[in-house]
């Protein structure tokens, strides 16, 4: 039986906890900690845990725990998670992964020196739509990728920057293409790999109360010649999603589309019914996903550590997505094409080089200790 430690008690939490609960067999909550007491005790007697609340996490280093699930603010998590890999607890740390590569890196040096496990969170790898997608453009029926368009379309209102640490360079590490984007990001590098160049604008145009934007665009290019648009946002009313990639032969997408084309005599396009027909049986003949979200996630550690399977991502993983971040962040600020790989003499590489240099929108005006426990939207289904 796995011992589980909760660090951060905030809204996400509960989907970390809900889905220890899918394996009562495998795995046992034993501790929540939150640097506000009540609200980690809160926590227990909402989920009926048998779980000690803790409002001091260093409390738990010298206790017998396997694995730690990581829920606080961004710019806590590098520290957090050094010191539990290092105490030889596996380490589950919620998205973005840290504010800096610079932190990904001691992360990562952690979990190579204490060999335990580093999971970064991107929960929607783990639904039926996103799996799919994935294997049908691993199957090569689309032909070669030529362009992707990724809408990360989230809406947030302005008291969304009033929480203590959202809104600052400093606590949150940025703001909708860190913190929300990540996981369209997260998917568009997991299927096309890391692009070779980007060029960003970032804006704020709705939260006067917060440094960070609320709106940008990054157009990447790859090495192969292909481009891809990312539009990450919290001022889009209706938080419609998508990942559309355009191959040479067809059209595939999350929420699932198939078109394809051939041409006229003329070069128009005139509808590839049999290409289509072909897609959508590869689409249909995939299997559904076991656990979806945050259950399949965990599910994923804890296959790993009981049978040494790989884990679908892991520290390498999740630096990797939050290098094409800091590059879209690096181009909006700088105004220059910037190109991949992004190293550690570079001033975006360090998280007080972020800060220095990131451009600052606002000052945050607003400042609340905790919101009201009220749901959350964690994004669409994708079907």
């Amino acid at each position: 039986m796995l011992k589980v430690a909760i660090i951060g008690a905030g809204a996400i939490s509960n989907a970390h906890i809900s889905a220890y609960l899918n394996f009562p067999e495998r795995c046992q909550i034993v501790a929540v900690s939150d640097i506000y007491e009540e609200k980690a005790q809160a926590r227990i007697q909402q989920h009926h845990l048998e779980a000690e609340a803790v409002s001091d996490y260093t409390q738990l280093l010298k206790q017998d725990i396997d694995i730690v699930s990581i829920c606080t603010p961004p710019y806590t998590h590098a520290e957090l998670s050094v010191a539990f890999l290092e105490a030889g607890a596996h380490v589950l740390v919620e998205k973005p992964m840290a504010s800096s590569l610079e932190e990904c890196d001691m992360m990562n040096e952690a979990a190579e020196r204490s060999g335990k496990l580093l999971s970064v969170v991107a929960q929607n790898r783990f639904r039926t739509p996103m799996m799919k997608l994935k294997s049908v453009l691993e199957s090569g029926l689309a032909g070669k990728i030529v362009h992707a368009q990724i809408d990360s379309h989230w809406w947030r209102g302005h008291c969304y920057y009033d929480l203590w640490w959202r809104g600052t360079w400093e606590k949150e590490g940025g703001g909708c293409t860190l913190n929300h984007a990540v996981h369209h990001i997260d998917a568009l590098v997991w299927m096309m790999g890391r692009p070779s160049e980007v060029q960003a604008f970032m804006s704020n145009v709705s939260h006067d109360n917060a440094e960070v934007e609320d709106l940008s665009i990054g157009i990447f290019r790859y090495e192969d010649g292909a481009l891809a648009q990312v539009t990450s946002s919290v001022v889009h009313h209706g938080q419609e999603q998508q990942l559309i990639f355009q191959g040479a032969k067809a059209r595939v997408s999350a929420p699932w589309q198939v078109k394809a084309s051939t041409a006229t005599g003329n070069g128009f396009p005139e509808q590839n019914l049999l290409l289509e027909a072909e897609l959508q049986r590869c689409h249909d003949s995939l299997p559904e996903v076991a656990y979806e979200g945050h259950v399949g996630q965990i599910d994923n550690l804890l296959t790993a550590i009981e049978t040494g399977a790989p884990l679908l991502i892991d520290g390498v993983s999740g630096r990797q997505t939050l290098e094409v971040i800091v590059g879209i962040y690096k181009a909006a600020s700088t105004g220059r094409l910037v190109s991949f790989p992004i190293c550690s003499d570079d001033p975006f590489y360090s998280r007080s080089g972020m800060q220095a240099n990131a451009i600052h929108f606002y000052e945050k005006s607003g400042s609340v200790a905790n919101f009201a426990d009220q749901a959350i939207t964690t994004g669409s289904d994708y079907k």
